[in-house]
């Protein structure tokens, strides 16, 4: 689904992404792990269009999406979530929902005036789509609350939801269960797996929580130093001395501490 092929992106002279290069196959769950300053966020800002690279190629699909906007790989399937979900506040939680597909005909003010059935159609449409996902997440007795009111772990559910508003390819989560609760979290992760298998989502997850990425990830990609260091299952990779030494500096007396 995703090939990145010797990615750099330089911010003056530090290289927060130094040559890296790595693949996500189509219909996994690809875990990103690695010490804080790895440069998995900003190789996330780079694919999804938030950051242009300084060299390098971002293959999606066999097409080269490299340095496009996120409107336009958002229109290609191509998704990402936040560290820090970025909800509408004021708004329901359907409502946000609702605002996710482009073209709808409320956004063209002439439809204002002449087209108000067709728009209100729309928007019945969304509202029962919005309420679909918002069940499928186990949080349908949110819809009417507003977004800005409920818990960290269910705005991150709620930005989940987003990507269930229009068809999805490819999912990037950054730090999806960052201040999130245990129950929370297992729901989260139970949703992450039935997206991938009863909807055909491709993840790419970064996350520091080892369980979290145990339970839902195959492969495991570790960084480090803004390139790939390792891949494997994530008992490979805790086994693997060199990101031992990555994680902790200190070798294998430590390894437990990777666990």
């Amino acid at each position: 689904m995703i090939r990145v092929e010797n990615l750099h992106r330089h911010f003056g002279a530090f290289r927060a992404v130094d040559g890296a290069s790595l693949e996500i196959a189509k219909g996994s769950i690809t875990g990103l792990v690695g010490p804080n300053g790895a440069g998995k966020t900003t190789l996330f800002n780079v694919i999804a269009g938030a950051l242009e690279p300084t060299s390098g190629t971002v293959i999606m699909d066999g097409e080269d999406i490299t340095g496009l906007p996120p409107h336009e790989l958002f229109h290609k399937g191509l998704l990402r979530t936040f560290q820090i979900a970025h909800e509408f506040s004021s708004m329901t939680c359907r409502e946000n929902l609702m605002m996710v597909p482009g073209g709808q005909s409320g956004e063209r003010l002439w439809n204002t005036w002449v087209g108000r059935k067709r728009i209100a159609e729309e928007e019945r449409a969304l509202a029962a789509k919005a309420d679909e996902v918002l069940e499928f997440l186990t949080i349908s007795h949110l819809a009417d609350h507003p977004a800005g009111a409920i818990s960290g772990g269910q705005k991150k559910l709620l930005e989940l939801g987003r990507t269930m508003m229009v068809d999805a390819k490819i999912v990037f989560l950054d730090e999806v269960g960052a201040g999130v609760n245990r129950t929370l979290l297992n729901t989260i992760a139970d949703t992450i797996v039935r997206l991938n298998a009863e909807r055909g989502y491709t993840f790419c997850v970064i996350e520091h929580d080892m369980d979290f990425i145990g339970r839902i990830c195959d492969p495991v990609i570790v960084m480090a130093e803004g390139k790939k260091l390792a891949e494997g299952t994530l008992d490979e990779i805790k086994a693997n001395e060199a990101v031992i030494e990555a994680y902790l500096g200190t070798g294998l007396k430590n390894k437990e501490a990777l666990a």
